[in-house]
């Protein structure tokens, strides 16, 4: 690269020009370098504290989700189950975690739907008669009507559910022919007729297949009922088989009327122990509060502290994340925090375990231990360990919280770090346009001077040689 110096002095040693573009790229790259790095180093800086700040909220809110469905699997809390299945089968219900169990249940009746049976016709094709029916369920009464266009087997079945009433019409064959099966909804509500009224014009070989709710043409193969079941001697009626209001958070099957016969309803043993959960916690929380550390160590110098160093909402994190072990968890028992069953804090803010001490209080209350971690409904004085990460992290990430603000600020400065870049760029390109202009003077003055220069000295030499 040319020479500053260098190119003035050329000109004055008898260079008939000056690199003025040398110079001024040089005098504008010198102006430049320093404001420069320092405006793209801190860019750098602070495009990585919005990084870092990102992945720890990503993380916080990634073991809080972790641990709500840790403490949701069944290998945790146990499932649902029936000492016989082929009366009664069990499940659970999103939401929450059955309640009232172990309990009692006898199914003195399932519900069904109404079935009726038409006589045998030779096929599906076979003509029915003319006229209109009266269908008749819970939803109203629809009119079937059987003309020419539909005076068929198939065409009656087709009309029926065309009617969309609850009942739901089908064709069955053999070798004795062909016959119309209808069935209704489950509940004893969803009982239906299919009539004749005064008033129709239905003509004697479409009245085959009437039923007024005790006789007709045709034949009730299943009365509609209600299913009806004891529940600790409760009893409940409803119009389905599939219960999932009897039990808060369990959904009851109904599959066999067993009247007199009792079904336990009961949570299997969990295949994972309260321990295992614990544990679990400890090293999913150490993972993220090393992360934090590393993040925000505070160094002797710019080189060797966390890119977090002085982040207040980083500082507030491991703040409330450090009271977790002394957060009450629940209201009442023996064991109320994470401290009581042996849980401290490290002077880095890690976790430890005092094993004997959570083995002794789940021997002396399991039951209470596992309510405390993981009760069957979360309340304010009741959290339970999920709800518990889980109000820190909505502290934490809430509009206007710490992270927010974190968030908020780093990314004004980001913006105001690309404008003094941007203004940086402006400045400099008139910088040049004015060192262009005085650089262009100051080559043509030189060249002034470098011809009066030559004068002179032409001049000296003359009068020299006169004098000689």
């Amino acid at each position: 690269m040319p020479n500053i110096g260098g190119s003035i002095v050329s000109i004055l040693q008898g260079s008939n020009s000056i690199d003025t573009s040398a110079i001024v790229t040089q005098l504008v790259a010198a102006t430049r370098a320093p404001k420069q790095e320092v405006l793209t180093g801190r860019l750098s800086d602070n495009n990585a504290r919005i990084s870092a700040l990102a992945s720890a909220a990503s993380s916080l809110d990634t073991f809080s989700s972790a641990l709500t469905d840790v403490l949701k699997d069944s290998s945790f809390s146990g499932q649902p189950a029936s000492n016989d299945p082929t009366i009664v089968a069990v499940s659970s219900l999103p939401g929450g975690t059955p309640k009232g169990l172990p309990a009692q249940i006898e199914v003195s009746q399932l519900a069904s739907g109404q079935i009726l049976e038409s006589v045998n016709l030779a096929d599906i094709n076979q003509p029915v008669g003319l006229g209109t029916l009266t269908l008749t369920t819970a939803s109203g009464a629809h009119t079937i009507t059987i003309d020419g266009t539909n005076n068929t087997l198939g065409g009656l079945a087709d009309a029926i559910n065309a009617a969309d009433a609850g009942v739901t019409a089908t064709i069955v064959g053999d070798n004795r022919g062909a016959r119309l099966v209808l069935k209704g909804a489950t509940g004893d509500a969803n009982a239906f007729t299919l009539t004749n009224e005064a008033t129709d014009t239905a003509d004697i070989d479409l009245q085959r297949f009437t039923f007024d709710g005790a006789t007709g043409g045709m034949t009730k193969r299943q009365s509609a009922l209600d299913s009806i079941v004891f529940i600790d001697g409760v009893e409940m009626q409803n119009d389905t088989n599939t219960l999932e209001n009897a039990i808060p958070f369990l959904r009851i099957d109904l599959n066999k009327a067993a009247p007199g016969t009792t079904v336990t309803l009961a949570t299997n043993q969990p295949t994972k122990s309260t321990k295992d959960l614990v544990n679990e916690f400890i090293s999913a929380y150490n993972t993220l509060r090393s992360a934090l550390n590393t993040a925000s160590v505070t160094g002797a110098d710019a080189s060797t502290a966390g890119v977090l160093a002085s982040d207040t909402a980083i500082r507030e994190m491991k703040n409330q994340l450090g009271r977790l072990t002394t957060t009450q968890l629940a209201s009442t028992g023996n064991y109320k925090t994470l401290n009581d069953l042996g849980i401290k804090t490290n002077i880095d803010g890690t976790l430890s375990l005092d094993s004997a001490r959570l083995d002794a209080a789940i021997l002396a209350d399991p039951g209470g231990v596992a309510l405390m971690l993981n009760p069957t409904t979360s309340t304010d004085t009741d959290p339970g360990l999920a709800a518990a990460v889980q109000k820190i992290r909505d502290n934490l990430q809430a509009d206007g919280g710490p992270l927010a603000s974190s968030k908020s600020k780093y990314e004004s400065l980001q913006k105001e770090l690309s404008k003094q870049l941007e203004k940086l760029d402006s400045d400099m390109a008139d910088y040049e346009e004015r060192l262009s202009i005085v650089y262009t003077r100051l080559a043509t003055q030189l060249g002034a001077f470098r011809a009066t220069q030559s004068y002179l000295d032409q001049q000296v030499a003359l009068w020299s040689n006169k004098d000689g």
